[in-house]
């Protein structure tokens, strides 16, 4: 028999996927049947649904060997560390995330991420003990696409990860601004609105209209700030938070983001290319309010040198 006692930062948790999270080996079916067969708290049966909290302790008739075959070894890869802190304190972290790191793994690349870094980082700190942890780990609530650059906030702790995950979800408490470089001028800030449909096969989205019932609602407030011969810096705040939301709904309104492959004006970035070399948006998050507390972050080395020739002192394209 094995015996796991639920931690702090295990608490609230459905039965069943605590489980799941905690055999991580075991498949949803055989995770039912332990329940059903395997399983009591306080001698009691639980059912899947069964609230768990801190200090109870999980009786789970299985041999120690075949619960170690159902857990997944914890790895905490040690990347080279390439993130700085924008702001941290006992729950919170804000990284700032360099151009082309990928927050969580892909089939090209599964150790060095944004997320195991941070990871290494408060391991390191004393701050997050794996081995001690049944379930949980620090994550990002908020994600970049590889190429975006800037703020992207990681909860510390179990209670935490609930808070603001529930700012994000009930779009309170959190904005969320980006910087960008696009083509063409604007003069006034805009108010974008409509649902996004996406194309899974070419992993783009195109926008339309507010009562059509394809898609998702999607809201961007936008607001140039400097405008400069045939472009414009503009700042982009996130009312919800779509896949490509920002430069889909930019493209819609006639100016599209400059470098952008899927959204952006062929010519005017094959001009940016032979530039600059960016082949890629140019799409910075620069600024988060997160419950009174502003977080600010520079603008990368190249936004800033592109900023500067086009926007600052413009010449023609």
């Amino acid at each position: 028999m094995l015996k796991i006692e639920v931690g702090i930062n295990d608490g609230g948790q459905r039965t069943d996927r605590f489980l799941k999270k905690y055999f991580g080996n075991a498949s949803l079916s055989h995770i039912y049947k332990m329940i059903r067969k395997d399983i009591k708290i306080q001698g009691k049966r639980p059912g899947p649904e069964t609230i768990l909290s801190p200090g109870d302790v999980l009786c789970v008739y299985i041999s120690e060997e075949e619960g170690e075959n159902l857990r997944k070894t914890k790895k905490v890869f040690a990347p080279v560390v390439r993130f700085h802190i924008a702001y941290e304190d006992e729950d919170m972290l804000i990284a700032e995330k360099p151009f082309g790191l990928l927050i969580h793994g892909d089939a090209g690349e599964k150790k060095n991420t944004l997320a195991n870094q941070v990871l290494s980082y408060l391991k390191d700190r004393g701050e997050y003990a794996p081995e001690k942890e049944n379930t949980f780990r620090p994550a990002p609530v908020n994600r970049l696409d590889r190429n975006t650059t800037g703020l992207v906030i990681f909860g510390k702790n179990a209670e935490a990860m609930k808070h603001l995950n529930r700012l994000i979800r009930e779009r309170e408490g959190i904005r969320k601004y980006y910087l960008t470089i696009v083509y063409g001028r604007i003069k006034e800030p805009l108010r974008l609105c409509g649902r996004l449909e996406k194309d899974t096969q070419k992993n783009t989205v195109r926008v339309l209209g507010e009562a059509d019932k394809r898609g998702v609602n999607a809201r961007t407030i936008i607001k140039p700030i400097k405008v400069g011969g045939d472009f414009t810096l503009t700042e982009a705040e996130l009312i919800t938070g779509r896949t490509h939301q920002i430069r889909a709904h930019l493209l819609s309104a006639g100016f599209p983001l400059i470098g952008d492959p899927k959204y952006g004006d062929p010519k005017i970035n094959a001009e940016i290319k032979k530039r600059y070399g960016l082949s890629t948006q140019l799409l910075h998050a620069y600024k988060l309010e997160i419950q009174g507390i502003t977080v600010t972050t520079k603008l990368p080395d190249m936004f800033e040198k592109i900023k500067k020739e086009l926007i600052d002192v413009p010449g023609k394209i």
